[in-house]
């Protein structure tokens, strides 16, 4: 795998809501932190950013299947992404599972779930839903070490030990809740996000 693209969003607006869903591939190397990549814009804290969801990275397997469903190239970044990844495919991946992208090591932490902006942003009112049915959520992620990134570094893939939580699973469960309290249980054992972990607690609790 490697690295195509660093995307970086700032302040802008999308249908009259302040975003930083604009990602722009930038030049040389940029800096990724606890928080994020350096010059990153975040809009809303509560939806969007903090030390679980710090990087959100989507694959280039999955823009080759968009360019094929909707007919043309995608630029990196159209997904609102932070990495661009070649060879990675989303779907795939578990939460715990490592990805080492030149200096950084980021952790997986949970799928990316569309929102309105996202579908303004596509410039299609049903893409929400037409992401959902997709099934390639992209990749959200936790900084285990921090540095330096720039378009052509090597990326690899380490996937976690023992039980695997596909990103796929818990996205699909997100949209049908119905996942038994098992299946929540050991959701809920895998290192998620939190904004994830909490509302996965609430469903166990009600159905406790």
């Amino acid at each position: 795998m490697k690295l195509t693209s660093v995307n970086i969003g700032k302040k802008g607006t999308v249908n009259g809501e302040v975003t930083g869903i604009d990602k722009q591939p930038v030049p040389g190397p940029v800096r990724v932190t606890a928080l994020g990549l350096e010059g990153d814009f975040i809009a809303s804290a509560k939806h969007h950013g903090g030390p679980d969801q710090a990087v959100y990275l989507y694959g280039g397997r999955d823009y080759a299947w968009w360019a094929g469903e909707l007919g043309r190239p995608l630029d990196p970044g159209t997904f609102g992404e932070n990495l661009t990844v070649a060879g990675l495919e989303s779907a795939g991946c578990a939460v715990g599972d490592r990805l080492t992208v030149g200096e950084v090591i980021l952790e997986v932490t949970a799928p990316r779930f569309p929102c309105r902006t996202f579908a303004a942003r596509m410039g299609d009112p049903g893409f929400v839903q037409r992401f959902r049915d997709a099934g390639r959520p992209g990749v959200y992620c936790r900084l285990v070490r921090e540095g330096t990134v720039r378009a052509g570094d090597a990326a690899t893939l380490e996937p976690v030990r023992g039980e695997r939580t596909t990103l796929l699973e818990l996205y699909r469960d997100h949209y049908e809740k119905t996942a038994d309290e098992a299946t929540l249980k050991r959701f809920l054992r895998a290192p998620l996000a939190s904004r994830l972990r909490e509302a996965l607690e609430e469903r166990l609790e009600k159905l406790g």
